[in-house]
């Protein structure tokens, strides 16, 4: 199928479940269209199973035409790391850099091998045999955070801004990291690279540090060139340029895209908004970006929930899946609880900063595109599966209580 054709069948697709996410349905945008596609995904498997499966053929036809992967890793998720970035204020984020940073990186490198670990004894004792560096790997793409589907929850909650900060910046960084360790595992575990521990250690660095000092330089440079400039149609221009050229850039170099375009999105969101574009210019950019950010996020939810059409779902996945969801929060609790409480000495944290932060740490789109872009193997479906459940939960379970979950801590500490 052709490209554009493609692209308008997944368009109108997109568009008629959004209507009727906001014309009936009434939840928050992601959330909303993931649960009605992935509705629609079941109904036309039952329909299938009926005997009436040329609804399920198209389906699953056009699906195999559409690389999730691809498309999110080298595509979509630069314009949304941009476009997330792009809004994010730079003194807020220093203002949390330390509890940032650190769970962006330790968190994840914490949750990626509890992960690993435990989820290679319960495949084992399933008598699933998974190797220990494929757990590791699966703990790797199921660490990192969304922040596209809580940003606008904890808006409506009142959670305090520090953990809104906290959050939000944390995940716009973790995805980098992550996909850095995940290449590096999985190259381990095809037998591709046999590193030293300090080799693994200058490859990190090299993509996620290169990837940042391309975002700067390559922000910096578009930076110039709006300033230098008064028209907003340029500035666009210029601001998707970055996007594109920055991301191509770094996959030439083999540094972090998503590092790349989260500081490019910071430097051009503040720096430039302040002291580069005029009022018309900082109006019509938002404009621009906020709707490139809501088609792609309506599309990429729209796909997660029609991904179950392609999945292969036996009794024994289903299993671990089931099993693999508390262990990704206790993960995430602990890695969370044992960072805050080694960094409670040296600042101070809102109430309940613990159990929301591992609340709202919901996986998405890049833990799937990962899962897809595993080499085949007889580990691959497995942790597709078990991957999907836990996305599938978290969005659907975590979104849709997080809301509540905060307005009750705050509550409960205004009781005091």
């Amino acid at each position: 199928m052709e490209i554009l054709n493609l692209t308008a069948v997944l368009i109108v697709v997109s568009a008629g479940l959004a209507y009727l996410n906001e014309r009936f349905v009434h939840l928050p945008s992601t959330i909303g269209l993931m649960l009605i596609a992935l509705g629609m995904s079941l109904a036309i498997i039952l329909v299938g199973s009926l005997g009436l499966g040329g609804m399920e053929l198209w389906a699953r036809h056009i699906l195999a035409q559409i690389d999730f992967s691809d498309a999110l890793m080298h595509g979509m998720l630069s314009f949304l790391l941009f476009a997330g970035a792009l809004h994010v204020n730079l003194g807020d984020l220093a203002s949390r850099g330390w509890t940032i940073a650190s769970l962006a990186t330790l968190g994840v490198a914490l949750s990626t091998f509890v992960v690993g670990g435990i989820s290679w004894l319960l495949f084992d004792w399933l008598g699933l045999e998974v190797p220990l560096l494929y757990c590791l790997v699966f703990g790797a793409l199921i660490s990192p955070t969304d922040p596209i589907a809580v940003m606008g929850i904890l808006k409506t909650a009142g959670a305090p801004h520090s953990l809104s900060t906290t959050i939000v910046g944390e995940s716009l960084f973790n995805d980098g990291i992550a996909v850095v360790l995940f290449v590096v595992l999985v190259s381990l575990a095809g037998g591709e690279a046999t590193l030293s521990s300090g080799e693994i250690g200058l490859l990190f660095l090299e993509e996620a540090g290169g990837g940042v000092a391309l975002g700067l330089v390559a922000g910096a440079l578009a930076y110039y060139m709006v300033k230098t400039v008064d028209s907003y149609q340029v500035a666009v221009l210029i601001t998707l340029a970055l996007v594109m050229g920055g991301h191509l850039l770094a996959t030439l170099l083999h540094v972090s895209g998503p590092l790349a375009m989260v500081a490019a999105g910071l430097l051009m969101g503040n720096h430039g908004r302040l002291l580069a574009m005029s009022a018309d210019t900082r109006h019509y950019l938002d404009i621009f970006w906020e709707v490139i950010d809501e088609i792609l996020n309506t599309v990429l939810f729209v796909l997660i929930g029609l991904e179950v059409l392609v999945l292969s779902f036996r009794a024994e996945y289903l299993v671990a899946a089931v099993l693999a969801i508390p262990l990704v929060l206790f993960a995430r609790f602990f890695a969370v609880g044992l960072l805050v409480g080694v960094l409670r000495s040296l600042r101070s944290f809102a109430p309940g900063v613990v159990d929301i932060v591992t609340w709202g740490g919901i996986r998405g789109g890049v833990s799937v595109a990962l899962a897809l872009s595993l080499p085949e193997g007889p580990q691959r479906e497995l942790i597709l599966v078990v991957t999907y459940c836990v996305v599938v939960f978290s969005i659907l379970a975590q979104g849709l209580t997080l809301g509540g979950l905060v307005k009750w801590r705050v509550r409960r500490e205004g009781a005091r």
